[in-house]
């Protein structure tokens, strides 16, 4: 019952959507799925999905407007997944990545 004692009035639901959780984006599921305690459990086969995981890479390894070594390469992407040598090369494919006489650098960034 209403306080003045009428009826109680009737709040109109309709069109409301209930409350959901949001659904992750494309690329955290992709994340969440190749990417297990903190390695890359393989490398995704699907050109969309490896780009994802190629941005991650490029962004936790590669974070510095740097050049890097090739073995310098090889160990930190060693910390993600065995087969560096695969990464490497898609990350240049990708156009992440440049590399010139042994050396990488993150695609677009200026010479020191």
């Amino acid at each position: 019952m209403a306080p003045d004692g009428g009826e109680p009035a009737r709040r109109n639901l309709e069109g409301l959507e209930p409350a959901v959780a949001p659904t992750p984006t494309f690329e955290a599921r992709v994340l969440h799925a190749f990417v297990r305690d903190g390695r890359l459990v393989s490398i995704p086969a699907q050109d969309k999905k490896r780009r994802v995981v190629l941005r991650y890479l490029v962004e936790t390894c590669f974070s510095e407007d740097r050049t890097y070594l090739e073995r310098e390469v090889n160990e930190r992407l060693g910390a993600y997944h065995d087969d560096v040598a695969a990464l490497r090369r898609y990350l240049v494919v990708a156009g992440l990545m440049t590399r010139a006489s042994g050396e990488y650098r993150r695609a677009g960034t200026a010479e020191d």
